[in-house]
């Protein structure tokens, strides 16, 4: 927890900049669509990490854009040449689209420093540079055409000289100056330089604009230009005030609407919930427009002290829903009778004044013709509140493709959401099968089932379901479309769905999903900043599942030692709604040294709120015992829960006796052989099946097994097990698999006398996101090659990151009773030299 003392700030350093800008990044989107964007962006991010290593390079900050720093101008100048190059080819590897990046390089001191923890928790990044060399290399980047590298006069002749370590390459570069400009906000004239390969720079002069411009002497610069220039520009300036219409609502990119509860003014019960659920899916399609979510707007309802089951969504109220939501406008659709016609219409309400600004109408005859119908007002829609026909014509798929023909089918599934917003999971059930037996190929409906079934422990159902989807994909919109591939990831054996919802996030900030699952699974991978930065975003008010994210705020905050932060982001969860979190606030207070109160809240927890609640409560319990130093009670609960487990299905049995082994390894008991060859066979056997959803969990509970055998003193059977390990951890290419058996494997090195291999293997992954128990092997391999400045280095480490030993997620927490005990360890005084 920071003091309030600000940052500390190093002494200036001499530092080369570069700043890059994707050239028309959101017409790479439109062109390539959603789907090949998401492509693209992941293997552009692969390729910047490639050429950040080749060149040495920190990547300070990135958007549509890269901020590097390097410490010689001539791993800027190369990182550029390639990423110039290399740009190209992605461009034409992803459908023949030509890309370009402007790139700008200076040289110049610059001021680095850590934020404050509040300033990180509201967003900024951990780290910063300033200074004016950052301005100036910003300046050039924008002055700088597509494909085009501008360097300032202090870079130029450092890079030059140094040039000639490329080799031929950097005999054959061409050097350009263009002149003397000034920036704006930088107080000097400034020579602008270029350097670029032949053939793909275009060393041509800029053009500049508003913020660089020409110095030019007076003999070129004659008034009676600048007067015409003058009158032009003040004719086109008033006839385009004079022309331009009043914009009807002010509304930007990414705002929200309410949809109001649409008016069936025909008489067919079936279009009631069908045609309202059609046009929100419509309007979802956009990336400019989003929609309030049922669960939210019923949420939103309970705050105002209406029955959502029985407050009707009409203007008035749908304004104070947007009002309370931040939301710039309501729409209100109807569907009626027009001429023998079916005609669907929207209002746009402005909810300040609840007057309506315009509407859309469209008609067709018969039933069949009214899904066409909100297609074509949506468009219209989006099109009046500000995207970009090309977007609306890039991102729409006519809504019988992307839903279903089958209005029955649709109303079904529209009232299966409206059930799982009430949290009925098994009315909601019942209505998604109905969905899919009217149409199977209803690929929404199966993503239902298949969230109910993941939800339920049913992982053979929910694959069923994902798979019907897949098979049907193409059929979706594009952000349903990598909503399934997510899925297919997520219940995938190998795991490695976080790719994935880190693509849905980037591209769709604002769904929510996204980035709760993503801070879900950075959590997982020990990504703590990076997951409270999405799990941040994912807890905006407009979140219908808020308080589910702020408890993964939490999570992070408490993994990065800001327990008081994270109690505070646990009592938003509170209002927010309800969520399990006993155990997240139980973390956080014994952190903060306060076991009585965390202990009270778990032991609150009742078997009869359900077996699995109350098993996690336990869990939080043993925690509380062993960060006390009370082994004792800890394995008497650990016995407790074990037995409690025995009653439920598979796998709870076996994770139940690993987690009773673990505990008793903690308080430093050593496992008998027959107890681990026992839980070893029925591990094996759970694995046999290489196909089962998430696999990849019980293959890292096993690495934890072969460790505990490691402890125990079975070096043997910890052998066996990495040789049926190794090879699988090779094949799933899981982060949270590969690290555990990296560490299980450099503990076996250091058994088998080969400390300085054991040290090579483990070290690199030292970066930020090891695992716990990773500081402890390596503490071992120190206290065995007799190295007591990396025996205190580590126990250093330990004693510093008690937040994280209570925090990792990974398997459950499967790793925390070690945890706990290993971050307990004093520096030891052969450590530090005194006898």
């Amino acid at each position: 927890m920071s003091d309030g003392t600000p940052p500390a700030v190093d002494a200036p350093q001499l530092r080369t900049l570069l700043l890059t800008d994707l050239c028309d990044s959101t017409g790479l989107v439109e062109k390539l669509g959603d789907t090949g964007a998401a492509a693209f962006f992941r293997e552009h991010d692969h390729f910047v990490l490639e050429l950040q290593q080749r060149w040495r390079g920190r990547l300070i900050d990135r958007s549509d854009g890269l901020l590097l720093m390097f410490e010689r101008p001539l791993d800027g100048l190369g990182f550029a040449l390639d990423y110039r190059r290399g740009l190209e080819d992605l461009g034409w590897a992803h459908g023949a689209v030509p890309l370009r990046a402007r790139a700008g390089i200076h040289v110049g001191e610059v001021l680095i420093w850590r934020n404050s923890d509040e300033a990180v928790q509201a967003g900024a990044k951990s780290m910063e540079i300033e200074g004016l060399a950052k301005p100036l290399a910003a300046r050039l980047m924008q002055l700088a055409r597509p494909g085009q590298i501008l360097l300032s006069a202090v870079a130029e002749p450092l890079v030059r000289r140094a040039a000639r370590e490329l080799g031929e390459r950097g005999d054959a570069l061409q050097w350009r100056s263009h002149g003397r400009w000034r920036f704006k906000g930088v107080p000097e004239v400034q020579e602008v330089l270029e350097v670029g390969e032949p053939g793909l720079a275009p060393l041509r002069a800029p053009s500049g604009d508003a913020k660089a411009r020409r110095d030019l002497p007076l003999w070129r610069r004659p008034a009676a230009l600048v007067a015409e220039v003058l009158l032009v520009a003040g004719i086109g300036l008033g006839a385009w005030f004079i022309t331009r219409p009043e914009p009807a609502i002010a509304f930007s990119e990414r705002d929200w609407v309410v949809v109001g509860d649409l008016r069936n003014l025909t008489g067919q019960t079936v279009l009631d919930e069908s045609l309202e659920q059609a046009f929100r899916i419509s309007l979802e399609q956009s990336r400019y427009v989003n929609v309030l979510s049922d669960l939210k707007v019923q949420q939103t309802l309970e705050q105002m002290r209406l029955d959502p089951q029985s407050a009707m969504l009409d203007r008035a109220v749908a304004s104070q829903v947007a009002a309370r939501t931040g939301a710039r406008a309501v729409v209100l659709p109807a569907v009626n009778e027009v001429d023998n016609e079916l005609q669907f219409s929207v209002e746009i309400v402005d909810p300040v004044t609840q007057t309506t600004i315009y509407s859309e109408r469209a008609s067709g005859k018969g039933l069949a013709s009214v899904l066409g119908s909100i297609d074509k007002v949506s468009r219209q829609l989006r099109g009046n509140l500000g995207e970009a026909v090309a977007s609306v014509q890039q991102s729409s798929i006519p809504l019988p493709q992307a839903t279903t023909g089958n209005l029955e089918a649709l109303r079904a599934y529209a009232l299966a959401e409206e059930a799982m917003a009430k949290r009925s999971w098994e009315e909601a059930r019942g209505l998604f099968e109905s969905a899919v037996r009217l149409d199977p190929e209803f690929a929404r409906a199966h993503l239902g089932l298949a969230s109910i079934a993941w939800a339920s422990g049913d992982t053979a159902d929910a694959s069923r379901h994902v798979a019907n989807a897949v098979r049907v994909r193409e059929k979706l919109t594009a952000r349903d479309q990598l909503q399934v591939d997510a899925w297919q990831a997520e219940i995938s054996p190998d795991g490695g769905s976080l790719s994935q919802w880190l693509t849905m996030a980037k591209l769709y900030p604002d769904h929510y999903p996204a980035q709760s699952n993503s801070s879900w699974y950075l959590l997982a991978e020990n990504r703590f900043e990076e997951a409270l930065a999405h799990a941040q975003q994912g807890s905006a008010p407009q979140a219908p599942k808020r308080t589910y994210t702020l408890v993964h705020v939490a999570r992070a905050l408490t993994a990065l030692g800001r327990a008081k932060e994270a109690l505070e982001a646990l009592e938003q969860a509170e209002l927010a709604g309800r969520a399990p979190m006993a155990g997240a606030r139980a973390e956080a207070l014994i952190l903060q040294g306060r076991p009585e109160q965390a202990a009270a809240l778990l032991e609150a927890v009742k078997p009869e709120d359900g077996l699995p609640m109350w098993l996690n409560a336990q869990r939080g319990l043993v925690a509380v015992a062993l960060d006390g130093d009370d082994g004792a009670r800890a394995k008497r609960l650990a016995l407790r829960m074990r037995e409690m487990a025995s009653s439920l299905p598979a796998p709870y049995p076996r994770h139940f006796t690993l987690n009773d082994l673990i505990v008793r390894s903690a308080t430093g008991e050593a496992i008998p052989m027959e107890s681990l060859a026992a839980i070893e066979r029925e591990a094996r056997k759970a694995l046999m099946d290489a196909g089962s959803p998430a696999r990849y969990e019980e293959v890292f509970r096993y690495a934890v097994l072969a460790y505990l055998a490691q402890r125990s003193g079975q070096v043997a059977l910890a052998s066996r097990c990495l040789d049926w390990l190794e090879p699988e951890a090779l094949r799933m290419r899981n982060r949270q698999v590969d690290k555990i058996v990296t560490l299980v494997r450099a503990n076996q090195l250091r058994l088998d006398g080969r400390v300085a291999d054991g040290v090579e293997l483990l070290k690199p992954q030292l970066d930020g996101t090891e695992l716990v128990q990773a500081r402890v092997v390596m503490r071992e391999l120190a206290r065995d090659g007799g190295d007591l400045s990396g025996i205190a280095e580590q126990e250093r480490w330990l004693h510093e990151h008690h937040g994280q030993a209570l925090a990792e997620v990974v398997a459950e927490q499967v790793l925390q009773p070690l945890n706990l005990v290993d971050v307990r360890t004093e520096i030891s005084p052969e450590a530090t030299g005194v006898r």
